[in-house]
């Protein structure tokens, strides 16, 4: 149950990239961390969405989803054909996969309650953002799954008692994922950059702060990427080329992430985090594809 105290000095990027290893299971790996708690959007999504209720929620529940999905192609609310990054980041740290999604167990108290003492859970939601505004009423926005945690420790206190709920915690990994949807949907209606970085670095802050006031101290930030180079992106170009505007703005909220995480380690004593650069990972990716195997 023990957890290296370096670990947050460990970059996620460098977890994610060893996916061949991981992707034949967590084998005999050290167990890193007690739990893993996760926040944020599809990237991190393992299922919260097929729980919501509504015609425009964003689900992963077709047949090509899973398609390659270890054990039997089978639609796991992951939008992957097979795992995704928490998988792989979750192995890395002595878990089988992913913890499973929050709505998938909260039917269920115990079960919610034996999976966030044992593995951790994942209130990440496809299409999610750091405003409630964002894609509102389809899907679970940051600060709602910040919600979603703390009645989870609620629940974990009744059972343990606070001392060992914090314990636990304090040596968990929170992972996050979030702002891509934010940024998307202020593109398609521009208005004042510098209020909409105001805005979200506000409340991720509130949300790390949040966290990290029921115990949490070892958090996992991926960055927002290259948004004008997704395939929807692309395809408004005629000739396909990435939209730089908004690369633009993705690449402006990451130095505003970067320096709000650097500003919370130092205000606030014990938090360690890690930063990966999903930015950055995704140029060197697109500039030299064959050395990344695609």
């Amino acid at each position: 149950m023990g957890c290296n105290s370096s670990l947050a000095m460990v970059s996620i990027l460098q977890l994610c990239l060893i996916i061949g290893a991981a992707a034949a299971g967590p084998s005999k790996m050290v167990r890193l961390v007690p739990a893993m708690y996760v926040f944020g959007d599809s990237t991190l999504d393992v299922g919260n969405n097929n729980y919501l209720p509504g015609p425009n929620v964003p689900r992963a529940n077709t047949p090509l989803n899973g398609v390659d999905f270890p054990g039997g192609a089978r639609a796991t609310g992951r939008f992957s054909n097979g795992y995704h990054v928490a998988d792989f980041i979750a192995m890395r740290l002595g878990l089988k996969e992913s913890p499973p999604a929050y709505l998938s167990l909260a039917p269920r108290p115990t079960a919610l309650l034996l999976s966030a003492l044992a593995t951790g859970v994942s209130y990440a939601s496809a299409g999610a953002g750091i405003l409630d505004s964002t894609n509102a009423g389809n899907n679970i926005p940051l600060s709602k799954q910040v919600r979603y945690m703390e009645s989870t420790k609620a629940a974990m206190e009744a059972r343990v008692g606070k001392a060992a709920a914090r314990l636990l915690l304090s040596r968990s990994f929170f992972l996050f994922s979030v702002g891509s949807n934010d940024i998307s949907v202020f593109a398609a209606a521009p208005g004042d950059v510098a209020a909409l970085y105001a805005k979200l670095i506000s409340g991720y802050s509130a949300a790390i702060t949040d966290l990290y006031g029921m115990g949490a101290r070892k958090f996992g930030i991926i960055n927002v990427g290259l948004l004008g180079c997704v395939p929807v992106a692309r395809a408004l170009s005629a000739t396909g080329a990435c939209n730089d505007g908004l690369n633009q703005l993705s690449a402006g909220f990451n130095d505003k992430l970067r320096s709000l995480m650097a500003g919370l380690a130092a205000r606030l004593p014990g938090l360690d985090y890690s930063l990966a650069d999903n930015y950055n990972l995704s140029q060197v990716t697109f500039a030299n594809p064959a050395a990344s195997g695609t």
